[in-house]
């Protein structure tokens, strides 16, 4: 990823989503830009236009943590967008190196069998630990279950985002589709800032970015989020409707991977869809196992 590049338009977008009213000063007439002026931004950071102006411009090294403060403070950002800009900055001056996860580039990451152990005991919900390019790495059986129309498909490579967009099924999987793109693609964004040295990721970005005009879309607005606890509605073809609660859980022993439990509320529609997809995730497993060929006896 380009840093430069990234955090210039980064800087931009968010420029743009406020408006004058927001920031409390008057609207005026004659603007010829959406949002406020870098003047009023470097204004209400204390700072010059034309330090702000090099800041949006992508140059972000060396930036001290207070003044990106005073612009994420002057900006209106959240908590996933000023931790989004703080990550831009680390790349900038190169301590991103020091601080983000470090990988075996040798081999593909293998759950522990402890972690598959845990897993395993979670038997009421869906669990799975999922990387930021939305791989799902590891999962218990509901979770298996619950995704096999993402697992059913080669091409989607057990990944949540290539499910997202390329998979015609996600449509039926996620009845609020545009919100599940949304949340996918800020995911990816923030793990773009996150660890910008990603080559799977960034072939991941560019596969995605080609095959899909709605991808593309949303990629260039910018957006990042922080997804860790919320609600989410999924039609699965074997059970219907299912309306579940998450937690996200980043992962203390794999920094960069996330747990994320999926629960129905107690004595809900969904608690039973739940138990309907235990009852046809153990059918399906016996059925699979009645096919397989055994190997003959020597």
């Amino acid at each position: 990823m380009d840093n430069q590049a990234e955090a210039r338009e980064f800087l931009t977008s968010r420029r743009a989503k406020i408006t004058p009213q927001q920031a409390g000063l008057p609207s005026g007439s004659r603007r010829r830009v959406p949002g406020l002026r870098r003047s009023e931004v470097a204004a209400l950071a204390d700072m010059s236009v034309e330090y702000y102006a090099r800041l949006e411009r992508g140059n972000l090294a060396g930036v001290s943590p207070a003044v990106l403060e005073a612009v994420a403070r002057a900006l209106q950002l959240d908590d996933a967008e000023r931790a989004h800009l703080l990550h831009l900055a680390q790349a900038a001056d190169g301590s991103d190196v020091l601080t983000r996860p470090r990988r075996r580039a040798t081999r593909q990451w293998a759950p522990h069998r402890s972690l598959q152990w845990t897993l395993d005991a979670i038997t009421a919900g869906p669990a799975f630990v999922r990387n930021g390019r939305m791989d799902l790495l590891a999962a218990n059986e509901l979770a298996r279950a619950l995704y096999d129309d993402v697992y059913a498909t080669p091409g989607n490579q057990a990944n949540l985002a290539r499910f997202n967009f390329l998979d015609p099924a996600s449509r039926r999987f996620y009845p609020d589709w545009d919100q599940a793109a949304d949340v996918a693609v800020a995911i990816l964004r923030t793990e773009a800032g996150r660890n910008p040295h990603d080559k799977g990721l960034h072939d991941l970005v560019g596969e995605l970015s080609t095959r899909s005009d709605e991808f593309r879309t949303r990629w260039g607005a910018h957006n990042v989020r922080h997804h860790g606890t919320g609600t989410k509605r999924f039609h699965h073809h074997a059970v219907g409707e299912l309306t579940l609660a998450y937690e996200g859980l980043e992962m203390a022993a794999e920094p960069g991977l996330t747990l994320t439990i999926y629960a129905a509320e107690p004595g809900s529609a969904s608690e039973e869809g739940l138990h309907l997809l235990a009852s046809w995730a153990a059918t399906q497993t016996a059925e699979n196992r009645m096919t397989t060929p055994t190997a003959p006896d020597a």
